[in-house]
């Protein structure tokens, strides 16, 4: 059944999901969304249309589904493309059922449940983290002992919200009795070497274009992520064993079409998948990955969505990306300093910090709590680095000890 319109539907647009907007203009398709009711009036001037969810991020799927199955019944665009984790599902039960372009149902359901992809990749020979699923933590105790470390974390989640590292007996008894409510829960054995993530665009099941990123994290208990670095280089061995990661996990899960995102570890024996996600990506990486390439992702994913044909891909990278991420101690913000000598850096494309002074800043344990963001474009990995390196020293959130309400949440 043909579509009843040249449009294209966005399951959730948030900020970083703007750039499909402009990019479907420019592909002459109008653009209709499903978006939070809470932030409607953020996005009710960007689109052609809007139709009203009540489900917020990171809430229920069910609401979005409703949502979406009920906007695609009304008219039935060219195609739907979700942009964060709870659309995921919403987006991909109406491409199913309507026969448009997506990931697979299958690829979104596993994408969603962390336990569903330990599950599935032994048996395509996937490396991966030895794990214990359990809907008690407690009653993983002794499985976890034999491991020490150990990570726990909820089936789906991103932005490393509810992820944590255990060390010992005593930490993972006191885990247990503070996440007795969670349920169920993964428990994974720590790995070690260096993070990434693979980013590729993928048609009928073949990789078009892909991406590989460097990541710095904060390290235990949390593993917060303060620096990402696009387009980065590793020797033709690992870069080989990469793209066969990359192609293995495309197949294990049934992906289709559309955003994979691929967290892993580079360990001594081989890469170890810590999650893989359909979706776009957070912390600006698709604008990264557009600014390294010379190629613009989100219209690729528009184009990926409504069935139109691709380019040729790049072959190598035009800049040096990166994004770097404010992550102060806790306590009360006393002054911003450095924000406009950051934006006049060269490099800089962009910086923005979401805390000023008064505001109380509590722990960061995920993404969503970090107090603002750099991006950078270079001419070589040298250059970013030293670029990097200006803005680390050049920019900072002064603290003093906390008091006054907390800041939740921060650009990014």
């Amino acid at each position: 059944m043909p579509p009843d319109t040249n449009e294209l539907l966005l399951i959730g647009v948030g900020l970083m999901g703007r750039p499909y907007i402009e990019a479907a203009r420019r592909l002459g398709l109008s653009v209709r969304a499903v978006e939070a009711a809470s932030r409607a009036d953020e996005i009710r001037g960007l689109v052609d249309d809007l139709e009203l969810c009540e489900g917020e991020y990171g809430g229920l799927d069910e609401l979005w589904a409703e949502a979406a199955y009920a906007a695609v019944r009304r008219r039935r665009p060219a195609g739907v493309l979700a942009f964060t984790e709870s659309h995921v599902l919403a987006a991909a039960l109406v491409q199913e059922r309507f026969g448009l372009p997506g990931p697979s149902l299958e690829a979104a359901v596993i994408s969603r449940n962390k336990a569903l992809q330990r599950g599935r990749f032994p048996a395509h020979g996937i490396g991966q983290p030895d794990h214990r699923l359990t809907d008690v933590l407690a009653h993983a105790g002794a499985w976890a002992a034999e491991r020490f470390p150990v990570v726990v974390k909820p089936l789906s989640s991103a932005g490393s919200a509810g992820v944590e590292l255990v060390p010992d007996g005593p930490a993972f008894r006191a885990a247990a009795v503070r996440r007795a409510a969670e349920r169920p829960l993964l428990v994974e054995s720590c790995v070690d070497g260096p993070e990434y993530s693979w980013e590729a665009l993928v048609q009928d099941g073949r990789v078009w274009f892909a991406n590989l990123t460097a990541k710095d994290t904060t390290g235990p208990p949390d593993f917060v992520e303060v620096t990402h670095r696009v387009a980065a280089r590793l020797s033709p061995q690992r870069t080989a064993q990469v793209d066969t990661l990359g192609r293995a996990v495309v197949g294990a899960i049934g992906m289709r079409t559309g955003v994979v995102h691929l967290e892993f570890r580079l360990t001594a024996s081989g890469p170890a998948v810590m999650e893989v996600a359909v979706r776009t990506p957070g912390d600006h990486l698709l604008e990264l990955c557009s600014l390294a390439y010379g190629v613009d992702w989100f219209e690729m994913a528009v184009r990926l969505a409504v069935g139109l044909p691709l380019p040729h891909p790049p072959r190598h990278p035009v800049r040096y990306t990166a994004a770097h991420f404010l992550i102060p101690e806790p306590g009360t913000v006393v002054a911003v300093e450095g924000l406009e000598e950051t934006r006049a850096q060269p490099a800089v494309v962009r910086a923005e910090v979401g805390v000023a002074p008064g505001d109380v800043i509590g722990g960061t344990s995920s993404s969503a709590q970090r107090a603002g963001y750099v991006l950078l474009a270079a001419d070589s990995p040298e250059e970013r680095e030293e670029a990097l390196a200006q803005v680390r020293k050049a920019l900072s959130v002064v603290m003093s000890p906390r008091t006054g309400p907390r800041v939740e949440g921060a650009p990014g």
